[in-house]
């Protein structure tokens, strides 16, 4: 039994010859295990990159044993990176390719060309211009005309550094007049930046300075009036756009004098007046609407300015409107416009003095009912105090709200109660005790 029964590693053991492919018989000789002659695993069905592998593999796969079976395969195949490097040099010196070569671009594209300005300059870090520094701070304006105070003073300052000369200056006026015209509704602002820039940029050249050049472009626009109220649509429109603005102008611009108190510019009074007359000389609907938004902004200045002067222009106006509602061929709308500014004009341009509030009536007020509110009937029709039945209507309107919330809840829905220390009024007291006793009298038998 021991002696078939070794523990010593080998001992007793057979070496095992394939005799046929899954079967072995046990033999003498070296022992090892039948599973250890099994085939070698499948090359990839994938070749390798490179020519010798490929030579390598076919060579092993088409040989009964898939291993290399001499020893110089082997040194072969690991001599395969000195291979390499020979035919990269090889490729290198025999490369036509240079690293200088032009860049390559598609025939169907233009070549690529460097931008560069007028001014020399490469295109990619150009300088802020003097144009673009006015539109970026007139849209700002425009856009938060609210800020306008907080923000003047940085802006003129900022225009003294940039102004130094008596070209830019007048680029600066030439940019301000045409922004305050194109920019719809900017005309107000336009004229309060231009008011405070006459007394604040610094520059003063020979040829004037910000207020007297200013002065001169509208000048230029003033002499064009007899062509413009006659000219297409667009000329008509950039016509109007600078009227409403020389009106704001008027109004704002300030001449400061060392005797008495700032005073307006007495030449645009005198431009306004031929202004006017150039509209009415042709009563189309777009000029008399112009002209009608022109005496809204500035009738009461203007008016008050020929009084003290004992001028009666206004007079002379109000009568021309008048004979262009009569005979001219303008629109039913602006016919009511201009009814509407002679009304308004007969009631002193809306202003009411505290004097003569006191004594207002209906009859002598026209604003009279001003404050009141208006209500409209159910197929639209204005509703307003001036009419007779309006007390009534009122007083029906009050007592239905009176219906809807009663006195008696306060808004947090809780009941109200009176305050004794409160004393009612005395008529109100004796209606109160009659009906007190009244209820009395009639609870009796």
């Amino acid at each position: 039994m021991t002696e078939n029964f070794d523990r010593a590693p080998g001992a007793g053991r057979a070496r095992i010859k394939p005799t046929s492919p899954g079967l072995a018989d046990v033999g003498d000789g070296d022992a090892n295990s039948v599973f250890n002659q099994r085939e070698p695993l499948r090359q990839p069905r994938t070749s390798p990159p490179l020519t010798e592998n490929n030579t390598n593999t076919s060579e092993a796969i088409g040989g009964e044993s898939r291993r290399p079976s001499k020893p110089h395969q082997v040194i072969h195949n690991n001599s395969t990176p000195a291979s390499k490097v020979k035919r990269v040099d090889s490729l290198v010196n025999t490369s036509i390719l240079s690293a200088n070569a032009p860049e390559f671009y598609p025939s169907s594209s233009p070549p690529y060309e460097e931008s560069v300005s007028e001014d020399g300059s490469d295109g990619y870090y150009t300088e802020t211009t003097l144009a673009e520094l006015v539109e970026e701070f007139l849209s700002h304006l425009n856009s938060s005309p609210g800020s306008f105070e907080n923000d003047i003073e940085h802006i003129a300052n900022m225009l003294n550094s940039w102004v130094t000369t008596e070209e830019t200056l007048q680029e600066l006026v030439e940019l301000l007049y045409t922004q305050s015209t194109v920019i719809p509704n900017f005309s107000y602002t336009g004229a309060r930046l231009c008011n405070f820039l006459s007394h604040n940029l610094a520059l003063s050249p020979a040829s004037g300075n910000f207020r007297q050049l200013l002065l001169k472009r509208c000048q230029t626009e003033y002499e064009q009036r007899g062509v413009a109220v006659r000219g297409d649509a667009e000329t008509q429109k950039k016509f109007h756009a600078y009227v409403l603005f020389l009106g704001e102008l008027y109004l704002r611009l300030e001449l400061k004098s060392a005797k008495g108190p700032p005073s307006r510019a007495e030449i645009l009074l005198t431009a306004l007046r031929e202004l006017m007359n150039a509209l009415f000389s042709n009563p189309v609907d777009g000029n008399l609407i112009c002209a009608v938004q022109l005496l809204k902004l500035t009738g009461s200045v203007l008016e008050d300015t020929w009084k003290e002067s004992g001028k009666s222009d206004m007079d002379q106006i109000v009568q021309r409107i008048e004979n262009i509602v009569l005979d001219a061929q303008c629109s039913r709308d602006v016919k009511q416009m201009l009814l509407r500014l002679v009304e308004l004009r007969s009631s002193n341009w809306g202003r009411v003095h505290a004097a003569a509030a006191a004594d207002a009536t209906p009859d002598n007020d026209p604003n009279y009912f001003m404050n009141e509110p208006t209500f409209y009937t159910a197929d639209g029709t204005p509703f307003t105090a001036a009419d007779p039945e309006y007390s009534e209507k009122y007083q029906e309107i009050l007592d239905r709200e009176d219906d809807y919330f009663p006195e008696a809840y306060e808004e947090n829905g809780n009941e109200s109660s009176f305050n004794d220390e409160d004393e009612m009024d005395p008529e109100i007291e004796e209606a109160f005790e009659k009906f007190c006793l009244e209820s009395e009298r009639k609870r009796r038998p």
